[in-house]
């Protein structure tokens, strides 16, 4: 899940092939439905992005009492509105009259705490849960932005590589070498230096066990001289998503499935990120499908984020995105931080019956 911003973005109105009354606001490369004459292109507005959770005030001013998601009806969600996909809330709420939008765009200010605005936080199965411990020496895992609200992350003709982006839950696992000692974490405990007590019964440390994850690190130090190494992976399965990929996750006999989609260790003091592909010996451990390696290219990149996983080997249902990294890794002033960006299915956003868990 992407860091949750709210800010001011200049707006490109385009019209809505399907309405006469509506209209598609886009920033970056989202488009969200809106009245038809509302904006116009080059003005300024207020984008709240999916996964933002609303307060009750404000949601009753933009007239969205009971049209938002969630059981509380406060979540912004991807939706279909006559045909054509909406993502996030173009606005302009009362709170920011007197404000210099264009300034405010300029400097990119966040206005998610002055209006109320949180990002959602998916509930947690007791598989998923546990008991926990502080873990200072927990490697992190990063947020990944989307694409679509960030599109120069990467050039065209950029030396890319394009991994399937998998449906299940972010498994973090840190080995120390100095101590021969494995911590193992989940996204949401993991932001908070947190790591999961060791428990058989814990879909994390069962998919670390079963595919000897602990083990591989291990060796990936000594050949990389590391004092630490970072594991980063998808546990997957029936009972973990609603996206199974054919892997069973409830089998006391068989671990979950899990594919490994990046790896970071601390050499020389400093923390590096790597290619799994690159570090890992062939069949080491299983990794997320390689779907492209060449030059960056945004429409091949889109069209790869659609159609059906490959994981299963089967296609067995729709494909929840693409991650794309620059083949050589490089800092990016667009995120701030590593270029790396995900791209997500259209079809994943808007189907029935989801799950989200962390």
């Amino acid at each position: 899940m992407s860091t949750l911003r709210v800010t001011v973005e200049e707006l490109i109105v385009h019209a809505h092939p399907n309405a006469d009354a509506l209209e598609l606001a886009q920033v970056g490369l989202y488009r969200a439905v809106v009245a038809k004459g509302a904006y116009r292109t080059g003005e300024f507005a207020l984008y709240i992005p999916e996964q933002a959770v609303l307060p009750a005030a404000l949601i009753e001013e933009l007239g969205l009492t009971g049209r938002l998601a969630g059981s509380a009806h406060d979540r912004v969600k991807a939706v279909r509105l006559r045909g054509e996909l909406s993502q996030g809330l173009v606005c302009r709420p009362r709170a920011l009259d007197g404000v210099d939008l264009e300034l405010a765009a300029k400097e990119g200010t966040d206005f998610a705490e002055a209006l109320g605005i949180v990002k959602w936080s998916p509930p947690v199965p007791t598989t998923m849960d546990g008991d926990v411990e502080a873990a200072p020496d927990l490697l992190p895992w990063v947020d990944i932005e989307n694409l679509q609200r960030y599109p120069g992350v990467f050039e065209p003709g950029e030396p890319v590589v394009l991994t399937e982006k998998l449906h299940g839950t972010a498994c973090l696992v840190t080995y120390l070498a100095g101590e021969d000692r494995v911590l193992v974490s989940s996204k949401g405990f993991g932001a908070r230096g947190l790591a999961l007590k060791e428990d058989g019964r814990n879909v994390y440390w069962r998919a670390v066990r079963g595919h000897g994850v602990e083990r591989a690190a291990a060796r990936l130090a000594e050949r990389l001289g590391a004092t630490r190494v970072g594991v980063f992976g998808e546990v997957y399965g029936a009972g973990v998503q609603d996206l199974s990929y054919g892997a069973r996750a409830g089998d006391a006999d068989t671990p979950p499935g899990f594919a490994v989609f990046d790896v970071s260790a601390e050499i020389d003091g400093r923390v590096r990120w790597f290619d799994p592909a690159r570090v890992l010996e062939e069949g080491e451990l299983p990794l997320v499908p390689r779907l492209y390696e060449g030059p960056y290219a945004l429409d091949a990149v889109l069209e790869l984020a659609g159609g059906r996983e490959t994981v299963s080997g089967r296609g067995l249902h729709l494909r929840e995105g693409v991650v794309i990294r620059p083949a050589v890794e490089r800092y990016s002033p667009v995120v701030g931080g590593r270029a790396i960006a995900k791209a997500v299915s259209p079809a994943y956003l808007t189907r029935k019956g989801g799950t989200e868990y962390e």
